[in-house]
């Protein structure tokens, strides 16, 4: 993989660009609201550019109103009450911003990716109280926006060295429906947790009903609790369909994320049962497959999911002190293939 990265800040792209941190590092020292997305089909376009931009827009307006500190930084902490105005429109400020640093900052970037590469388009949007003002209603200078551009190799879906190896390790998110900064450096504290060859952390209140992974939508194929009979390694749409999707809903404290929204959209438009409600260990013996989601992976398969037998003081423990549980998937991912399919062939401009 080569060592591309490049650095727009408001409009000027950062150089040199063998100085550009990992978005990683740059996340961690740096406030504001973000969104992550990519190129597909070689760099040729972005994928659900407008879907990331408004909800860029949004998480910077609920940061403004419920949690000036996490987009200003707590010693900027103090804002105008008039920049939480409920008639600004974030978007209209925010986008063209956004849009001219990408413009600059993609022809370059893309001479520099190998042609198995597609780029990584992380855009954050930070509060800058020192220049804020206002005049006859409009903003002046309120925001710093970033573009951050690194290389990335999709993995093959489908292929079982590519399924993700899940733990449940912690509570649930503060703010879940703006996706901001400040997360990257608390869900470090759940790094003791890791067991080994896990490859995302998954959230719960109660160690029962699972919220959301630490940077990914969870999801399950599950059987029906109507349903008596679990057939394994079919799943067929032409026929009534003993089993339904399930992810929690955004009203128990999970990330609106991109593709979580297209995998619920694609359900309904094929007529896949779908059900929002936050998937339960304890009914684990009715599910048949799980996937998580983000707008890099898109949809990745389940191999493993472990869970700590006791809730108890669990924040207190690494994960050699934890007795786990754990659940493999081993029939075929037929559905979590389906839909990976329709969500790569949507519309993605």
């Amino acid at each position: 993989m080569s060592n591309c990265r490049f650095l727009v800040i408001n409009g000027i792209i950062s150089q040199p660009s063998s100085e550009v941190p990992q978005i990683s590092s740059f996340l961690e020292t740096h406030s504001g609201a973000y969104t992550t997305t990519r190129t597909h089909n070689n760099g040729t376009c972005v994928m659900f550019w407008e879907r990331h931009l408004h909800r860029l827009a949004e998480s910077v307006r609920i940061l403004a109103e419920s949690k000036p500190d996490f987009l200003f930084g707590l010693e900027n902490s103090r804002v105008s009450s008039s920049f939480s105005s409920s008639s600004l429109s974030w978007e209209s400020v925010i986008n063209p911003l956004v849009n001219d640093s990408l413009r600059k900052v993609l022809p370059v970037s893309l001479k520099e990716k190998s042609s198995e590469e597609e780029l990584v388009i992380t855009t954050l949007v930070t509060g800058n109280s020192r220049n804020f003002e206002r005049e006859d209603g409009k903003i002046l200078k309120d925001v710093d926006v970033f573009v951050h551009v690194s290389v990335y190799v999709p993995p093959v879906f489908g292929v079982r060295e590519n399924g993700a190896h899940l733990a449940v390790v912690g509570h649930g998110r503060d703010v879940a429906r703006a996706k901001f900064s400040k997360w990257v450096r608390i869900r470090k504290n759940l790094e003791k947790l890791r067991p080994p060859l896990a490859t995302e952390l998954l959230l719960s209140d109660d160690g029962d009903q699972i919220l959301e992974g630490s940077v990914t939508n969870f999801f399950i194929v599950s059987q029906k609790d109507s349903s008596n009979t679990l057939e394994e390694n079919h799943f067929d749409l032409k026929r009534e369909c003993p089993y339904e999707v399930q992810t929690a809903p955004l009203a128990d404290g999970v990330l609106p994320g991109i593709i979580r929204q297209l995998v619920i959209e694609v359900c309904f438009s094929r007529g896949i049962p779908f059900r929002e409600v936050a998937p339960q260990w304890s009914k684990r013996e009715l599910w048949h497959e799980a996937f998580i989601t983000n707008s890099l992976r898109l949809v990745q398969h389940v191999e493993t999911i472990r869970v700590p037998s006791s809730w108890e003081l669990l924040e207190l423990k690494t994960w050699k002190e934890v007795n786990w549980e754990e659940t493999c998937f081993k029939v075929c991912i037929l559905l979590s293939f389906y839909l990976c399919y329709n969500v790569e062939g949507l519309e993605i401009l």
